[in-house]
């Protein structure tokens, strides 16, 4: 137990908070200092089984096995799920035991501490105390574990918090900060909404970016569940910016959700395709705000796909010098990627994406079920940029992706909704420490180089963008494989992963001269010089200049007449 004395108890705080998650997922750390700013008591349910016995978690096991450890583990959390005014750090596996599971559940507000195996393996590769890691393969060890638990610890959490790579002091004052929101409403209605959230399968992350940290709402049915976005917004009107195409699919429907909310909504409908982000569409945009007297105050929806959000966007940053917006994406490729983070831009004949800003939205809220009327062409496009997530950064996923893809071609709502969630969790984590692309945030452009010259070079529109960075994907691998930093079955792995998910892994011919002439607009280009994200291997990328001849030899042999 922490001896430190507590602050004075927060008003309209749970009385009892556990956390739960894996082996190194900051739980004891997290909790003793958010325990100091509740006010409350910390408990650690492995201290205390250490404590009651005067033996260490490893002999225990040694001796009587798992199986002895567990019974020892939910024999002293029921002792301590009886108290009041606590924060309680669980063992990562107590979620095994279905009779523990319930018994957190019905006692207190859960807070599932969530890392990818990857981050739990750095920190606790040099721990000996940790008797399931003591294998020739910790790291395999972690992802067998990720894949058993994470399932278990979902079913019973009512906030889940990706840890990331934030600090304790963070992540306590952020903690703190949702669990007051949360205990707003009687301990039995806080349950209620949790179970509502988990039926209908909503995840909420935070980017992390201080006064401007924003959450991104993930799960199904969402356009009906307006308070996601009403909540936000500091008058009751906003404007609706949509297309031709998703407009009379769900502008309907969402319009009449911020109604019964309260808000009035004026609509926006704009023509598909990327052939229309441009300076043309956006003055569109400020015709109606400035026809329908939209003020500073006013909020401005992007309902759509990357298009939308992106013309949108830019638009709130500029209107009146910028006007508060929310992020409402309609297809895999704007839910994983273009609508989290605050990029917003038009294109121009030179380059896509050439004259924007970055610009923070108050919310975006991923709602799966508009993925059911997604055209198969452009799930394929999304789902290479949910590839590219794994290829860059986080193996696992990758190996997990491999294991599901046709389980995504075949728009399985669960896969699909794991997808989103951990391609938005790594977009979020990089956002966080990156906002502006001055350092690691350049790794998401990770086949983009490429890609943006495949589509101005064939015109934009004729391949849809994530067709092109899946392409620029596999040239980018090509590329690091000349360059010595990943082998040629590396290639192959990712080649084969974007092939079944459909997508293209050629490239069109426009001509060695003619890339090398686009990519030279690029925004990565330092010192005129072209910077490429490039792979040492899968699951982890840097970004560094390239040789000319090797890049021409590349071009040359990845690609077939368009």
């Amino acid at each position: 137990m922490d001896d430190s004395k507590p602050a004075e108890p927060v008003c309209g705080m749970p009385e009892n908070i556990f956390l739960i998650g894996l082996m190194g997922a900051g739980k004891t750390s997290v909790g003793k200092m958010l325990a100091r700013r509740l006010g409350k008591t910390f408990y650690d349910s492995d201290h205390e089984i250490e404590r009651s016995t005067g033996v260490k978690i490893p002999i225990i096991f040694e001796i009587e096995g798992e199986d002895g450890f567990r019974a020892r583990e939910s024999r002293v959390l029921s002792d301590l799920v009886q108290k009041r005014g606590v924060v309680l750090a669980t063992g990562g596996g107590a979620v095994l035991s279905e009779h523990n599971r319930r018994m957190l559940a019905r006692h207190g507000v859960v807070v599932y501490l969530r890392a990818t195996p990857h981050d739990l393996w750095v920190r606790t590769r040099h721990d000996r105390n940790r008797p399931l890691l003591q294998t020739s393969d910790p790291l395999g060890t972690l992802r067998e574990l990720f894949e058993q638990r994470d399932p278990l610890y979902r079913e019973i959490a009512d906030v889940v918090v990706d840890t990331g790579s934030q600090s304790v002091n963070s992540l306590a004052h952020r903690l703190a900060s949702r669990l007051t929101r949360h205990g707003d409403a009687k301990p039995s209605s806080a349950k209620e909404t949790a179970q509502s959230d988990s039926h209908m399968n909503m995840h909420t992350l935070e980017v992390e970016l201080g006064d401007r940290s924003y959450p991104v709402h993930i799960g199904s049915g969402l356009l009906d569940q307006a308070a996601l976005i009403a909540s936000h917004l500091p008058q009751k009107k906003a404007a609706i910016v949509t297309n031709d195409v998703v407009g009379p699919l769900y502008l309907t429907r969402l319009q009449d959700a911020l109604a019964a909310c309260g808000v009035q909504t004026v609509t926006i409908v704009l023509p598909d395709g990327e052939e229309h982000k441009n300076w043309q569409t956006l003055n569109r945009i400020f015709d109606a705000l400035l026809e329908h007297r939209c003020e500073r105050q006013t909020t401005l929806i992007a309902l759509g796909g990357g298009v939308v959000g992106d013309i949108a966007g830019f638009a709130a940053a500029v209107f009146q010098r910028g006007m508060p917006f929310v992020q409402v994406p309609t297809t895999l490729l704007a839910q994983v990627d273009s609508a989290v983070g605050g990029k917003t831009a038009i294109n121009h004949p030179a380059g896509k994406n050439m004259i924007g800003a970055f610009y923070q939205p108050l919310a975006v809220v991923a709602d799966i079920a508009t993925l059911d009327t997604l055209p198969d062409r452009e799930l394929s496009a999304g789902l290479a940029e949910v590839i590219k997530y794994g290829a860059i950064g986080d193996i696992a996923f990758f190996d997990w992706l491999e294991q599901n893809v046709d389980r995504l071609v075949a728009r399985d709502p669960e896969a699909l909704a794991y997808a989103v969630e951990q391609s938005c969790r790594a977009k979020a984590a990089v956002v966080a420490r990156d906002e502006r692309e001055s350092g690691p945030r350049a790794l998401l452009n990770f086949g983009h180089t490429f890609g943006h010259a495949i589509e101005a070079g064939l015109g934009y529109g004729v391949w849809l963008h994530g067709e092109a960075v899946a392409a620029g994907m596999v040239i980018a691998a090509r590329l690091s494989a000349a360059l010595g930093y990943i082998d040629a079955p590396q290639v192959e792995r990712l080649s084969a992963l974007l092939a079944r998910a459909k997508c293209p892994v050629v490239a069109p011919d426009l001509g060695a001269e003619r890339y090398l002439e686009l990519m030279g607009h690029d925004k990565k280009v330092a010192g005129g010089k072209i910077r490429y994200v490039l792979l040492r291997r899968l699951g982890d990328a840097f970004v560094a200049e390239a040789p000319e001849p090797a890049v021409n030899d590349v071009l040359t042999r990845s690609v077939v007449s368009a």
